[in-house]
């Protein structure tokens, strides 16, 4: 566990550095070797990469297990922190969650508000209330485990919000206050709403980017300048890989 405490206290200082952190997203050990091996200090693993790499489907389409069998591939490959997206948590009790993504090797976790099994979003209490027992859990295994709370206000996928920028700085600001160490609006819609979102929260905040083409919100260096302290690539990174390997066989087909 002293191993685990140490990498969770480094990746949570990486968050606060006063530059913008950035934690490619992989699938798999050849995925997570290579951003090592590209100088990064820690990265970040992917539901939805996860789930293709393993022919399933995202949105809870893996089970607790499945995704679990993958993050502890990533991290017996890599010396680095590994932050690991748990979906909802499917279903799990938080102490149950954190014992088990521990076991893995990951030293944190991005949870969001959308109940698959249900097709709802969690209430704003009810969510930080599962960010509070994950927090409590965490602590009191003796490990400063990242939680990154996502929202999928801006998403629209289970419920059309009457006004979804501020609905997410309601949620996210009750995540805050419940013990998340990082805030992860996805989607957000533009460069207007990302500032309004960092003016009202008070810590980190993730965007997703493209590798290349960065996010709506902004470039690579406009979300820097913006203020924005962590960048993770979703599935967009395997999704340029994807191109990359078509261009590369074509011309054998």
């Amino acid at each position: 566990m002293s191993d685990l405490s140490a990498r969770a206290s480094e990746l949570l200082r990486l968050h606060h550095t006063g530059d913008m952190l950035v934690l490619p997203t992989v699938w798999d050990a050849w995925s997570a070797r290579a951003v090592v091996n590209a100088g990064f200090p820690a990265l970040s693993i992917g539901s939805h990469p996860l789930a293709d790499s393993r022919g399933q489907q995202d949105n809870e389409g893996m089970s607790l297990a499945d995704a679990l069998e993958g993050v502890a591939r990533v991290t017996r490959a890599v010396d680095v922190p590994v932050t690991a997206d748990v979906e909802s948590g499917y279903d799990t009790p938080a102490a149950e969650l954190v014992e088990r993504v521990l076991e893995a090797g990951a030293v944190g976790i991005n949870v969001e508000d959308t109940v698959h099994s249900e097709g709802r979003l969690r209430e704003v209490a009810e969510h930080a209330d599962y960010i509070a027992a994950i927090r409590a859990a965490a602590d009191a295994a003796g490990v400063a485990l990242v939680i990154n709370a996502r929202t999928d206000a801006f998403l629209g996928s289970v419920v059309e919000l009457d006004d979804p920028l501020t609905e997410a700085i309601r949620r996210l600001q009750a995540c805050e206050a419940a013990g998340a160490r990082c805030v992860y609006p996805v989607r957000v819609p533009d460069a207007a709403s990302l500032h309004t979102l960092l003016a009202e929260l008070s810590g980190p905040v993730n965007i997703t980017a493209h590798p290349v083409d960065g996010a709506p919100s902004g470039s690579r260096e406009e979300l820097r300048a913006a203020g924005v302290r962590r960048i993770t690539f979703g599935p967009l990174l395997m999704k340029a890989l994807t191109g990359s390997v078509a261009d590369l066989v074509t011309p054998w087909s």
